[in-house]
């Protein structure tokens, strides 16, 4: 079992015991500890005081909520129907009143299982099925179980405006919890049916049957002082949803749930098979990668009906659907991930974003349940979406899924429709920006000209990933459109905007062409959440027009060099990322550095590698690895529904998808002394780097791909899957490697 400070590694090779899942619930990682299945639409984990649910520092929890997003920002973050066990009844039905203290002591979470001590003397021990979440309570020795099932209250950050409990029968209660969607969405419902594993001897109601905003839930008394198991299943399409998923767990024990569960998590980690000397960097390895398997979650229930985008009821026949898409950050790093491990899951992915554009009209950037909040800019959909085409997951909906990205791309939704969608199109049409303009209307959380500058730079990545579809599927006239549009960042390019002894940045541009005026480079205006310094480089499907903007390779190096504080990091790489780099994962302003809690510069380490300085892409990913670490602090920024973790374990594999669309993979020395990726088809990709150590700054010298030298600092999509396996020979002495762009 892994401890809450420092994983332990079982003494097998089992994956579920290398995964600790209280890293990331501090310092706003917003993990949760608690138990989901794979890709689980149900969960069971503590709610403390966080608008995540717990945070590892919390002196409280007030119950063990059944859904939760995984390292989200917004505030948001369910916590629904928590169920709390007691020894009587409280004073107060306030869960912030009658909440109780715990202790970390014996404290476990693991993959599919969370355990801890109440300081009532009770016991709880979470575990979960794919709908259900399920909780044991042991309780003291003659003492009277009680249990306290809320419906008015959630996380702290997460308004409950209407909910609703009836008792069924004499162990089974069902209910209504309506709460508002993340980041200001709108209201939405979500069903749920709670049974227990034995009758109670009493129940009674606190605030009502049903009504709106205020304090309601439904207490339960029990005869002896035996365990009692609660599992409590839901569904966004209604009462008999609920009903039928709680059938996942109905007449089995806990311990077996929690058995079945852990194989499915074995199954799942031992996609990946690493080597390595150090236990902690195991738990961190794999524990990243179980926080990339939990999303996007499964949105519909064991019937197959799921609550689309129309608000309609469809069904799912053969396929799952997924709900839950942070398009703006899994573009960058868990999609391609997910792709390469699950290419069934990616493919249920891909035709659920698809179902999303059949049913509501146009394409998510952040969907939620079954609606659009219109959360952050650009347009992350098309390098999601095209890149699911490169890896397959698009077979026999090529043509489908490129009507939609082309009207994306070249329209906007009317103000009827809920989508924002490229909201910056007219002006980025007509003259090749999106015009900086703070007082834009918007339908939900953010609008695109709000960040006049980063969404026009998101917009011709865009632009570009959609030719290379366009291409070739035989669209030629647009594939020329969208290449031509694709340069659009050159037109921000400003020569004359200076800072710390460098010239040209990205500058925001006003209606009519204008240049933003004043503008620093370092400044909030014009770029979401980040600065020029962070955006200048997301050019990545442009490398030479990039270079010859910065002023050639050795410019373009040098201004690399500042931005990560090279210099600093070969000595004490650990001291130095955090000195330079860190900032809080909210301060996104007034930066110059290298930010590496937030998705803008995810990919820019492997910038040296396209600039002709690969080894230089091996020191920054190693610097920037010691932010990941074995204890609740151990994830930089929020998660982002596993896209930190994503390039975590991307990143110690030796590999990174910096130019979505083209299906090619930038190489970096990898982490581990080897490493095999299993793959769907029973092909392996190997990695192997003899005589790895995390500890030190090593970089490749040489390389080979199979049997075959390998001069060059990328792997297509082919080779990987293909099979194969990729030789490191290492060194300690950081110079440039012979393979070249």
């Amino acid at each position: 079992m892994v401890g809450a400070t420092v994983g332990v590694v079982a003494a097998d090779l089992d994956p579920v015991g290398r995964v600790n899942t209280f890293i990331g619930t501090r310092d706003d990682g917003n993990t949760f500890p608690g138990a989901s299945a794979p890709f689980g639409m149900a969960h069971s984990s503590p709610v403390g005081s966080h608008y995540a649910g717990y945070r590892y520092d919390d002196p409280a929890i007030r119950g063990f909520g059944h859904f939760f997003l995984s390292g989200a920002g917004c505030r948001e973050q369910g916590g629904l129907v928590p169920v709390l066990p007691a020894l009587g009844l409280p004073a107060s039905f306030d869960h912030r009143a009658y909440a109780s203290g715990y202790t970390h002591d014996g404290e476990v979470g693991e993959a599919g299982y969370y355990r801890v001590r109440l300081a009532s003397g009770i016991t709880a021990e979470c575990t979960a099925t794919t709908r259900t979440g399920v909780e044991r309570f042991t309780f003291p020795p003659g003492s009277t179980p009680h249990v306290l099932v809320n419906v008015g209250q959630a996380d702290d950050g997460e308004p409950v405006s209407a909910s609703s409990v009836r008792v069924v029968d004499d162990r089974t209660l069902a209910g209504t919890v309506t709460a508002q969607a993340f980041c200001g969405g709108k209201p939405y419902t979500t069903w749920f049916t709670t049974t227990f594993d034995r009758p109670f001897r009493t129940t009674g109601n606190w605030g009502g049957a049903e009504g709106g905003e205020g304090l309601r839930g439904q207490w339960a008394v029990f005869d002896g002082d035996d365990p009692v198991t609660v599992a409590t299943a839901l569904s966004h399409v209604d009462a008999e949803g609920a009903a039928k998923n709680l059938a996942e767990s109905r007449g089995k024990g806990f311990d077996e749930l929690r058995a079945a569960v852990q194989d499915e998590w074995r199954r799942e980690l031992g996609s990946v098979e690493v080597e390595g000397a150090d236990p902690d960097d195991l738990v961190v390895f794999y524990t990243a990668l179980y926080h990339v398997l939990l999303q996007p979650l499964t949105g519909n229930d064991v019937d197959g009906r799921y609550r689309g985008f129309d608000d309609r009821v469809h069904l799912a026949d053969g396929w799952t659907y997924h709900e839950y898409f942070s398009l703006w950050d899994t573009y960058r790093a868990h999609n391609q991930l997910l792709a390469l491990l699950r290419p069934d899951r990616a493919r249920d992915v891909a035709r659920s974003v698809l179902a999303v554009h059949e049913q509501g009209g146009w394409l998510p950037r952040w969907a939620y349940a079954n609606q659009e909040t219109n959360t952050m800019t650009g347009d992350p959909v098309t390098p999601f979406l095209v890149d699911l085409w490169r890896f397959g997951a698009l077979e026999g909906r090529e043509e489908q899924a490129y009507r939609a990205l082309w009207r994306n791309a070249t329209s906007v939704p009317p103000a009827s429709s809920p989508f924002e969608g490229r909201a910056g199109n007219p002006s980025y049409l007509a003259d090749g920006f999106v015009q900086h303009d703070p007082g834009f209307p918007k339908k939900g959380q953010d609008v695109d000209p709000h960040h006049g500058a980063s969404a026009t730079l998101e917009y011709a990545l865009a632009d570009h990933t959609l030719s290379i579809m366009a291409e070739a599927l035989g669209h030629h006239e647009d594939a020329a459109v969208l290449r031509a549009r694709g340069r659009n960042h050159r037109a921000l390019w400003d020569p004359s905007v200076t800072d710390r002894g460098f010239r040209g940045f990205p500058r925001p541009k006003v209606a009519g062409g204008a240049w933003l005026s004043p503008f620093s480079a370092r400044g909030p205006d014009g770029f979401h959440e980040g600065t020029a310094w962070q955006y200048q480089w997301l050019a990545q499907h442009d490398v030479d027009g990039l270079v010859g903007l910065l002023g050639g390779r050795e410019a373009a190096l040098a201004r690399l060099d500042d931005f990560f504080a090279f210099p600093d990091l070969p000595a004490d790489p650990a001291r130095a990322v955090r000195d330079k780099w860190v900032v809080g994962p909210y301060d996104y302003y007034d930066q110059h550095r290298y930010n590496p809690n937030n998705e803008p510069d995810l990919h820019v380490p492997w910038m040296y590698a396209l600039f002709g300085a690969p080894w230089k892409t091996s020191v920054v990913v190693r610097a920037a690895q010691t932010l990941f670490v074995a204890a609740p602090d151990g994830v930089t920024g929020n998660d982002d529904l596993g896209t930190m973790s994503a390039w975590y374990v991307l990143g110690a594999l030796g590999l990174y998808p910096v130019a979505p669309g083209t299906g090619e993979f930038v190489l970096n020395t990898p982490r581990f002394a080897r490493a095999v990726v299993h793959l769907a088809d029973g092909r392996d990709l190997t990695v192997t780097a003899p005589g790895a150590d995390p500890s030190r700054l090593q970089c490749t010298r040489a390389l080979r791909v199979g049997d075959e030298p390998w001069d060059d600092v990328r792997l297509s999509w082919e080779v990987l899957t293909a099979g194969t396996t990729v030789a490191h020979e290492l060194t300690d002495a950081p110079v440039e490697a012979t393979r070249g762009r």
